[in-house]
């Protein structure tokens, strides 16, 4: 079993989201390891870009602050190193497929195992043209993690099927960003999931509140937050980790 697999093992898995370099790589690294000590069961680093068009304004706001700081995918690996000589949980990346082009694909995904990742999630790449990255990221040992929609209507079986890792499920349209609310009919696509694959699926976007992330892990096998926990980032700066460990945690036990 790969560790994705592991971190929905017997449990219902929190995933906590944080945008690398906001306000700098030194807190990134403090707040990924309190959201583990907080008990997060799989970490998505965000990588920033200019034009990040699955964000909201919370998320693009933490894009902007990296990127003027002059955050560099090099040093995001170097981050990643750091982590991972005390940091057992899977990482993920999420970022947009012109970092990786512009990197180099081979290069970015071989690094990407040499430094311990465990997949990567590219929201602008359609799954149709998932392709381009799928052999190399096999080559290098890493999932590559689709998402259903709830636009995705009479695609959820098709993208189910070939799905690994585990299957991100977005909340609602719209870009991400806390919601008082979240009205679309998930369980049913759930149940389509369910219906087309073994692998687990977690629901991200708009989740901020402990009533919501219970809700939420209690149709799907996971829930997924960023824009809150970036909220939290932006708001203390680099005394950020000691308030991302308390909600972490407290987001953890609403969904145990």
């Amino acid at each position: 079993m790969t560790r994705i697999g592991k971190a929905f093992e017997n449990q219902k898995a929190f995933i906590a989201f944080i945008t690398c370099g906001d306000p700098d790589l030194e807190t990134t690294a403090a707040c990924v390891r309190a959201a583990v000590a907080g008990g997060a069961d799989l970490i998505e680093l965000g990588i920033p870009f200019s034009d990040p068009t699955a964000e909201g304004p919370v998320i693009q706001g933490a894009n902007l602050r990296a990127l003027t700081g002059g955050v560099t995918t090099d040093q995001i690996f170097d981050l990643v190193r750091n982590l991972r000589q005390d940091v057992e949980v899977p990482m993920v990346f999420m970022t947009y497929a012109n970092v990786v082009f512009s990197y180099g694909a081979e290069r970015f995904l071989s690094t990407c195992q040499e430094i311990g990742m465990d997949g990567i999630i590219l929201p602008d790449l359609p799954f149709e043209e998932k392709e381009e990255f799928l052999p190399l990221c096999h080559t290098y040992g890493l999932d590559l993690i689709s998402l259903v929609a709830p636009t995705s209507e009479n695609r959820i079986a098709m993208i189910a099927r070939e799905a690994e890792g585990f299957l991100y499920i977005v909340s609602s349209l719209g870009v991400t960003g806390t919601r008082s609310e979240i009205k679309t009919d998930l369980a049913s696509i759930v149940e389509v999931v369910r219906q087309n694959t073994d692998i687990p699926c977690a629901i991200g976007f708009g989740i901020s509140t402990p009533e919501q992330a219970a809700k939420m892990a209690g149709i799907a096998d996971g829930a997924i937050v960023g824009s809150a926990i970036v909220k939290l980032i932006e708001k203390y700066g680099k005394e950020a980790p000691a308030y991302v460990g308390e909600y972490v945690k407290s987001m953890k036990e609403s969904i145990t």
